[in-house]
């Protein structure tokens, strides 16, 4: 094996870590499945871009919400088991959706209420898969570890629309919620054949008591490297991160297609994301530098999916867009991970999921407005221009704050201090 293919698959020589990639990949690709179904189901019931904006606002609105209180949750017990509880009450929505679908009885307000329910175990969920992916590789490897965690999403992005579409053709959409509720088996069996004593937990859990989530939003103040990072991404995840609105709208609205044309838009953004994340992994260094340029291509890359004229052009353009946007989002996560304080990693990682994933009630309904008034296309543009000016406005903070490409050495020299010296001189830097 190459050294370049080494270090991009480095944290699979873990074997707690090699476990939950293989859960997390059947996990996601059934989730994958239920948001394309659930978009769809939607679109079917409505026919409005509005709709489809609250329905992903719903998903997100808990984790906007209580995703701060499940970051604390995470601090303060097991992360592993605080993952198995959730990942099992995660299978009781889409189980409920199954029958409901296949009954023949679902109505939209069910399936917003269920959408919302998901979310909610969701923000609880989400703070501790974030945070928990240095406790099972360590310092070492954590910026390869969040990228092979991309990896695994952005791969579920091509089977589990691909097999949505497959499955919804043959077999209807209530088929999909039935197979994502199967899946979370496969989660909770990694999850529970771990070895606890293998995990670098912190040196101390988070106790009950008052100012706890001050705490934390005061360290990331008084932190560049996380406060700049955690901008960048509350407004890219607000205005630029809305494909899930976006791409069956393109589908419905702009090509007047089908749900196997939502699927090749999918598919095709999702091969392009496996692509950035393994050229993330495989980089293993997560810079100021890298941030700002990756938000930059961001914005290019969005503005030329917007002005694609056909289908083909359009799956072309989508390629690219899927590689900076996952090089964008796992830089911000690893940057994250490497400059917070052990003992606050579920709080400042839940700011984290805050912004790129609780921004989105905010931004997908005014998104699918957008779509519906002026078409889907709009909605691209201003995704783009958003993109663009983060990166314009991370390029000055970081200058102004001093900060440079030698910052993550510092920022992963730190970490390694703080968990104890387990990181061995050198290993640090690839």
């Amino acid at each position: 094996m190459s050294a370049g293919l080494a270090r991009t698959f480095a944290s699979l020589s873990v074997p707690n870590y090699r476990r939950y990639f293989t859960g997390q990949v059947v996990s996601i690709s059934g989730n994958w499945m239920q948001n394309v179904a659930e978009m769809w189901l939607v679109v079917q019931l409505t026919g409005s871009g509005v709709s489809v904006g609250l329905t992903a606002a719903l998903q997100f609105l808990p984790i906007m919400l209580f995703g701060a209180w499940g970051g604390l949750l995470a601090d303060r017990m097991s992360k592993r088991r605080l993952l198995i509880v959730t990942q099992s009450l995660m299978a009781l929505p889409a189980l409920a959706l199954w029958a409901l679908t296949v009954g023949g009885s679902v109505e939209i307000w069910m399936v917003y209420a269920l959408v919302f329910v998901r979310g909610a175990v969701n923000a609880i969920d989400n703070p501790a898969r974030q945070s928990f992916a240095i406790e099972m590789v360590g310092p070492d490897n954590v910026v390869n570890a969040v990228a092979l965690n991309s990896v695994i999403i952005h791969t579920s992005r091509i089977l589990g629309p691909a097999f949505a579409g497959v499955v919804i053709a043959l077999l209807g959409v209530g088929t999909c919620f039935l197979v994502n509720a199967i899946s979370f088996i496969a989660m909770i069996a990694a999850l529970r054949a771990m070895d606890p004593a293998a995990l670098e937990t912190p040196p101390r859990l988070a106790r009950r008591g008052r100012g706890q989530l001050r705490s934390a939003l005061g360290h990331v103040a008084r932190t560049p490297r996380l406060r700049i990072p955690l901008a960048m991404m509350a407004v890219v995840g607000t205005l630029s991160f809305n494909f899930q609105v976006l791409l069956p709208l393109l589908a419905s609205f702009t090509w007047h297609g089908t749900a196997a044309t939502y699927t090749a838009l999918a598919v095709a953004m999702g091969v392009g994301s496996v692509a950035g994340a393994l050229a993330a992994g495989a980089r293993g260094r997560a810079d100021p530098r890298l941030l700002v340029a990756a938000a930059a291509a961001f914005g290019i890359a969005e503005l030329l999916v917007a002005a694609a004229p056909t289908i083909p052009l359009q799956l072309i353009a989508l390629i690219p867009l899927g590689a900076v946007s996952v090089t964008f989002a796992a830089g911000v996560n690893s940057a994250m991970q490497l400059a917070v304080d052990p003992a606050m990693r579920g709080r400042v990682m839940a700011l984290y999921s805050v912004v790129f994933l609780g921004s989105t009630p905010i931004g997908a309904p005014l998104v699918g407005w957008i779509a519906e008034v002026a078409g889907p296309r709009a909605g691209l543009l201003l995704g783009a221009a958003a993109a663009l000016a983060a990166a314009a406005g991370g390029a000055i903070a970081f200058a102004r704050a001093g900060d440079s490409g030698v910052a993550q050495r510092d920022c992963e020299d730190g970490a390694r201090v703080r968990l104890g010296g387990r990181a061995r001189v050198g290993e640090l830097r690839h």
